[in-house]
This record gives C-alpha cells, structure tokens and sequence, in this order.
C-alpha cells in the first residue's frame, strides 16, 4: 500500500537573502547604538569642559609679617652676625690641663682664670728663686757692715786701700747678686703666671677647644695638643657684617638707617645703622664689607647667626611702627567686592571669599588688620575672572 509522506529534505532557508522586515530592524539597531555613543561622548566632552577647560589658573601667596621698613628701602643684603671683640683664649706655655672652670655659655669677667696647666715644676722653680733671694739679702748685710768698718779703719790709716778695695767690691756683688735674684723671681713668677689662663675681657664662653688631660701649646705643634682652650666673646659688641656687591655700593654711606631681620626670628625687626664700610673689595666676589652696627638688641642675637638688612634713605622716620611687623599680602591679593575690600582662599578647587579690613599699603603689599592670620594661603592676583565659587588650578599643577 502506498504512503504518501512529505519529502521534507527539500526544504531550505536562504540565509543569503534576508527578508526586508530584518534589514530594516538591523539597520535601526544600528543607527540606535551609535546615536548613544556620540551622545555618551558628548556629554563626556562636556563633563570634561566643565570641570577642567572653565578652570582658572592661579598662584597662592603667604600672608606673613612684614617691616614697614622694607616697602623704603633703597637695598637689601644678608650677612651674619658676629662679635667685635672675640677671642681663641691661649696659654703662654706648654703643659697638661689640669682644671678648666667654665662651660659654654657662662660668662666671664676680665683677669678671672678659665683654666690651669700642670704646674709643679714651675712652682718649685719659683721657690728656689725666693730663697736664693733671701740669701743673698742677708750677704748684703753682712757686706754692708763689712765695708762700713773698712772705710772707718781706712780713715784713721789703720787698713790698707787694698782691704777697703776688696770690701766695697764684695758689697757691690752682693747687690748685684740681690737684682739677679729679684730678675729670677720675677721671671719664675710669670711662668706660674703661664700656666694661668684667664679671661681678657667681660665676655661670654661660644666654645670650649680643650679638655682636662689635654696637652695645651701656644701653637699648637704637636697633633694631640691644642692651642686654645676656649673662646670667649663680648656680647655687648655684637655687629652684622655684610657684603655689598660693587654695583650697590653707592648706595650705602656712612650712619646710614638700617633694619636687621634674622632668619631665626623673622618677626623681629633690630633698628641699626652703617658702622663702617672696610676701605677694600673682595676680588673673588667682587664685594665690599659694611659693617652695621645694632642700636638695640635683646639676649636672643646671638654670634654667627645669619641676618637680613634693610638699608634705608636718610630721611627714614625712626619710630616704634617703623619697626613694628605688620600682617600683609601682595596687593593684588585684594578685590573690591560688593562695597567691601575681600581675598580669596582655595578650598576644594573653587575660590573661597573671605571680607578682610585693609590698613597701609607698604609697596607692592598691603597691610592687613582683620580677617587673617599669619601663614593663611590667598590668591596673590584677583581679577574679574576670580569670584566666590570659581573653579581654579594651581599653576604648576
């Protein structure tokens, strides 16, 4: 009987040859994707405009205490301060040091003994001169009452001029004898002296050289001796050299107003003055030495401390708010904003207005009297680009 079934091995899908509905759903699919990719990468450009391309490029400055001082000034140099009268104390002679009695920083007063060598030796050598002295004191008396008798005897004939000759030669031995002795003693007591270390002014101990069981030399020849033992300054002298290039010098002249500043306390201002300009130049660095002279300081300058000087016009006013510090920022740090004088401050990367109360202006800076504190970073130019909110980029970064 026969079947009638289906050949269905006939049956085929033409892949190749898409219907129109698929081209059109593919060919929007497509359109789809890369309509939401310009977007995505528009709004990206956008994102990335608004957060770096609006930024405002800016440079922070320190709100620091400044010296009216410094807005006249006709030259600025730097130098240290050191003391006129110092000195690398020393002994005369050579020995072991057996006491020293003082330590950095105690003060001393002139003719007052530092330090003491070994001195046995000398002491006995002394000795021996006071006693061969008295010796030859007492020769003296029994010369004197020799030649007294010989010159009576040699009146009345009754000793021959020979004996009297011979007397007056032994006396006049005898205190010659007495000055050689004196000389011995006196030479032995300067060699005790040596060995005594004193101090030749009224001064302060910077440093001490030796120590007790150290040979001490006055020149130091030998590798383990030294030659001083301390040094000692007067600190009443103390003074600020500085070099002054030979291009600036004509504008530095003698009793010319000065303001020192020291790197260790930069808030403090010392009213000074030129001392003395030193009459010759320093080949090497083509610069000539000045000398300036405090006319006040406190126990805190002290030697070899590095310092900052202000030289001034002659018609400098010398008054206590000449030398007084002042809170100040560049003057470009400050805008009229609504009425009221303000500054700027970076928090978040936006600009952050602060109101402040501005006093003198001082040359390039400006004082300020409320709204600040020393240290406190601002904007150091403010213009119509910069209000509170404005994003900003530190230059540099």
């Amino acid at each position: 009987m026969a079947t009638n079934d289906p050949d269905l091995s006939s049956l085929r899908i033409e892949r190749s040859q898409p219907t129109g509905v698929s081209k059109k759903f593919r060919a929007g699919r497509r359109l789809l994707l890369w309509t939401i990719a310009v977007l995505i990468l528009g709004a990206a450009f956008l994102g990335w405009r608004q957060t770096f391309a609006s930024r405002v490029e800016v440079q922070l400055a320190t709100a620091a205490f400044t010296s009216p001082a410094q807005a006249e000034a006709v030259l600025t140099a730097s130098g240290y301060v050191v003391a006129r009268r110092k000195a690398a104390v020393a002994s005369k002679g050579t020995g072991q040091l057996v006491y020293l009695g003082v330590q950095e920083g105690d003060t001393v007063k002139k003719g007052q003994v530092i330090a003491r060598l070994e001195d046995k030796d000398v002491l006995a050598t002394l000795d021996r001169a006071r006693e061969n002295f008295h010796m030859a004191e007492a020769d003296l008396k029994d010369a004197r009452q020799s030649l007294d008798r010989q010159k009576a005897l040699l009146e009345k004939q009754l000793v021959a001029q020979a004996d009297f000759d011979s007397a007056e030669a032994r006396y006049k031995r005898v205190v010659a004898s007495i000055e050689s002795a004196r000389a011995a003693v006196k030479e032995a007591e300067v060699a005790v002296e040596y060995t005594r270390i004193v101090a030749p002014f009224d001064g302060t101990v910077l440093s001490k050289n030796a120590d007790v069981g150290e040979i001490v030399a006055p020149l130091a020849g030998a590798a383990s001796s030294r030659a001083a033992v301390v040094t000692i300054a007067d600190m009443s002298s103390l003074e600020v050299e500085a070099d002054v290039s030979e291009a600036n010098l004509t504008r530095v002249f003698s009793e010319q107003p000065c303001e020192i500043t020291l790197d260790a306390y930069p808030e403090r201002h010392y009213p000074a003055y030129v001392d003395k300009i030193v009459p010759t130049a320093d080949r090497a660095k083509a610069t000539v030495m000045v000398k300036i002279k405090f006319k006040s300081y406190d126990r805190s300058v002290l030697p070899e401390m590095s310092a900052k000087i202000l030289f001034l016009p002659a018609t400098a006013a010398e008054s206590a708010a000449m030398t007084k510090p002042l809170l100040s920022v560049p003057a470009g740090a400050v805008a009229e904003r609504n009425g009221r004088q303000a500054i700027y401050q970076v928090k978040d990367g936006r600009a952050v207005e602060v109101p402040v109360a501005v006093g003198r202006s001082m040359g390039s800076l400006v004082e300020i009297k409320e709204g600040l504190k020393a240290g406190d970073k601002v904007i150091a130019r403010v213009d119509d680009r910069i209000s509170a909110g404005t994003r900003v980029a530190l230059k540099g970064q």
